[in-house]
């Protein structure tokens, strides 16, 4: 049996759903799962839905419609929701990583901070799914749960200035793939040459919120060849 979510008004045109208050994966597909079943309602004067971790942000219109009446139409929404609804939208991406060396440049301190070969950092990243949980820090950015314990590092203690676009990071529990350069500091082992924003496509990320990910590890001429085709 789920616990029922909170309803609070932020500002005069959201509406915020709490679904709970730690990071947890039933909680995240329960979110993703009312942010699927709002779209397809199409409910009158919703504008946006932001799913996160364990909430939903629902933007509407307030010539539209309003706060009690979107309240009485969420919550009906998500009295319904059961399994199939949770699960009915998830999609699984693979996406290809060439692990360490000019690509990965922290791969070896992961190695080191655990006692482990690099191979096995390798494997164990590469060995489970991935779910979503909400797209942040930069467009396009997946925040991804949960790498196994035994890869599970800190951030770095000084950020970098310049990260690549396509690498993938480990940060704690968790790890993610930047979309473009920018400045991050969590532990980068390698690098994906799929572009994941692109601002001319519908939607513009590649991957959304509920979906899994999968990492494929490849080589150095296989990074390269999907680069050019990218």
């Amino acid at each position: 049996m789920y616990q029922r979510a909170k309803y609070l008004p932020v500002g005069d045109n959201a509406l915020l759903v709490e679904f709970g208050s730690t990071i947890n994966l039933n909680i995240n597909r329960r979110v993703h799962a009312l942010d699927h079943v709002i779209s397809k309602a199409k409910l009158k004067g919703v504008k946006e839905c932001v799913p996160t971790y364990r909430s939903l942000l629902i933007y509407y219109d307030p010539s539209e419609t309003s706060y009690e009446p979107l309240i009485f139409q969420t919550k009906d929404l998500e009295a319904k929701l059961d399994e199939s609804s949770v699960f009915a939208h998830e999609r699984v991406l693979e996406v290809p990583v060439v692990y360490g060396n000019e690509y990965g440049t922290d791969l070896g301190s992961v190695a080191r901070y655990h006692g482990l070969q690099e191979d096995e950092v390798i494997r164990l990243h590469s060995g489970r799914d991935y779910t979503v949980y909400m797209i942040g820090f930069v467009a396009g950015f997946p925040y991804l749960g949960e790498v196994a314990e035994e890869i599970a590092t800190p951030r770095l203690k000084t950020p970098r200035l310049r990260v690549p676009a396509g690498s993938v990071g480990v940060a704690e529990k968790q790890t993610g793939i930047y979309p473009c350069e920018s400045p991050g500091g969590w532990q980068v082992i390698g690098r994906t040459p799929l572009k994941l924003f692109d601002i001319e496509k519908r939607p513009p990320t590649l991957v959304l919120p509920g979906d899994t990910v999968r990492f494929r590890p490849v080589g150095k001429e296989e990074f390269e060849n999907l680069s050019r085709d990218e």
